[in-house]
């Protein structure tokens, strides 16, 4: 027995230093045990290796089937937590509206530039956030009242009491549940005829393109400039228009970005990413509650009118709201020949 479980805790400290992932580790720690019972079935009795292995396959056998009964608890125990957590929207999606949909839509439904088809571009329509916080709070919201039918949060954060001045989608409650999940309730209990799909991860290269490819309009919420970077660099080869802001203090920034449309990518506009130290975080230089409402509910209202074709859009202009002092500017932004995410494509489709 001694031998065995050198064995184990040896296979675990390789696993470790590795990196192995714990299934994998959990996987090898089964075959050995079931290498063991077959050298218990095979060799005679007293052999040294049954010996050295604990003399009799039946003590490992009650072992390894105590170990699958514990691994099929657990896994009944996730699964009931997904049903919790991912309650399935209990109205099925059809051509036409309900009777419900067409009451909860209404005031849409009547404004001339949105009308029945307009309410139906936001139910066909899929919209990815990046980002559950201060900015993905608001947007998400919003997007899921104004009826979008599958919208998408991709965020590895957990909700913390310190969120709570400023993210409004999440509750106390919500307090160590991880944000997408939190923000998923919500937006699920706010509007059932809502699809959410919530993926608990930070976002990265090795997924970013796939899971762009599956919407039709990203908004980026986060608040790390390589975040930022990066999913400016595949909205633009993807192909999708971008909608980003940013906060600092009492300030606020937003604007579209969709070069296939002859505007300017985000990196067009800011080239270079900037040194962490002179743009500190919110945690570091602090933000006033309200602020993210504005500009995230700013992000929906873009979001609304790109799918719909109401108005006119964000793009081509940078719009800054300071909050402090009541003043909201407009910049003019134009598309880089020189960039070097987009190649200056805005220009070429602009003429």
């Amino acid at each position: 027995m001694i031998m065995v479980g050198t064995m184990v805790i040896t296979l675990w400290v390789i696993g470790w230093l590795m990196k192995v992932p714990y299934a994998a580790r959990w996987n090898m720690t089964a075959i050995l045990l079931v290498g063991v019972m077959v050298i218990h079935v095979i060799l005679p009795d007293g052999h040294p290796l049954r010996m050295a292995t604990g003399g009799d396959a039946r003590f490992w056998a009650i072992f390894f089937g105590f170990g699958v009964l514990v691994w099929g608890y657990r896994k009944f125990l996730g699964a009931l937590r997904t049903r919790v957590k991912h309650p399935e929207a209990p109205v099925v999606k059809s051509e036409s509206f309900s009777p419900t949909e067409l009451d909860r839509y209404a005031r849409h439904i009547i404004l001339r530039e949105v009308g029945g088809p307009g309410q139906k571009a936001l139910r066909d329509a899929k919209v990815l956030v990046v980002g559950a916080g201060g900015l993905g709070a608001p947007a998400l919201q919003y997007l899921a009242a104004a009826g979008v039918g599958t919208i998408g949060v991709i965020d590895d954060d957990i909700v913390e009491n310190a969120n709570l001045q400023r993210q409004v989608i999440h509750l106390d409650r919500d307090i160590g549940m991880p944000k997408v999940q939190s923000a998923a309730q919500a937006m699920v209990a706010q509007n059932p005829f809502v699809t959410v799909r919530p993926y608990q991860r930070r976002l990265d290269e090795s997924i970013a393109s796939d899971l762009f490819a599956d919407y039709d309009l990203i908004l980026d919420g986060s608040d790390n400039f390589a975040t930022r970077y990066l999913v400016n660099k595949e909205a633009v080869a993807a192909g999708k228009p971008l909608i980003a802001a940013a906060l600092t203090q009492w300030e606020g920034q937003i604007s579209v970005y969709d070069p296939a449309n002859g505007t300017p990518c985000y990196a067009c506009v800011f080239p270079e990413m900037p040194d962490p130290a002179l743009v500190p975080s919110c945690a570091e230089a602090g933000v006033i509650g309200p602020l993210p409402g504005v500009i995230g509910a700013m992000m929906a209202v873009e979001a609304v009118k790109l799918i719909t074709g109401a108005g006119e859009n964000l793009s081509g202009r940078l719009l800054i709201y300071d909050a402090l002092y009541a003043q909201t500017r407009t910049i003019t932004v134009k598309p880089d020949a020189q960039c070097k995410v987009c190649g200056g494509k805005g220009l070429r489709r602009a003429g």
